[in-house]
């Protein structure tokens, strides 16, 4: 079995912010799939689907303490880190590119770092660029700030690409998204 799973923040004043792509890409497959995310143990809104091997995860723990809802989740569906995709923002990427990694650090981000104190640094990440803004902003203000209108069509897109990505690694592994996704947009 294979867990995607989408960070961002639950609650309806987090929708469509920045930080919260990884929640809009888990949500676009679940669409693609005809799938509903549904509560579990309070952790993390989920859909197991049993004919593709996925279970599709969006923590709802906040982002900040988003490993302790993949590493209950991982724990209980035996997953190891390997198979355990994990979508989210970065700030230091163009708003719109893709960039997926087999491992590594948290490079700065709260909620990858959450998890790698759960599951270890050795899970697929699939990062989504969503601009730096102002280097005079908070960058907290920054992620949880929705996208320009002028940017909003570009992150559609950016969505979709990144749902085919995770589709491609269901059926295939991360080096297969990594030599067909991360391209300069």
């Amino acid at each position: 079995m294979k867990a995607i799973v989408g960070l961002g923040n639950p609650g309806q004043q987090y929708a469509g912010t920045r930080h919260n792509i990884g929640f809009d890409v888990v949500d676009e497959v679940a669409r693609r799939w005809n799938v509903q995310l549904r509560p579990w143990k309070s952790v993390a809104d989920v859909a197991v689907v049993s004919a593709r091997g996925v279970v599709l995860v969006e923590p709802l723990t906040f982002m900040n303490r988003s490993g302790d809802a993949v590493g209950r989740l991982s724990t209980f569906h035996k997953l190891e880190p390997a198979d355990v995709l994990v979508v989210a923002d970065a700030v230091q990427l163009p708003v719109g590119q893709l960039r997926a990694r087999r491992s590594g650090s948290a490079g700065g981000h709260n909620g990858l770092k959450s998890i790698i104190q759960f599951i270890g640094q050795d899970f697929p990440r699939l990062r989504i660029g969503v601009g730096r803004g102002d280097p005079k902003w908070d960058l907290a203000d920054h992620v949880l700030s929705r996208f320009a209108a002028d940017e909003r069509d570009l992150v559609a897109e950016a969505v979709s690409r990144a749902a085919d990505a995770v589709e491609l690694f269901v059926e295939q592994d991360v080096e297969v998204v990594m030599n067909r996704f991360n391209k300069n947009l």
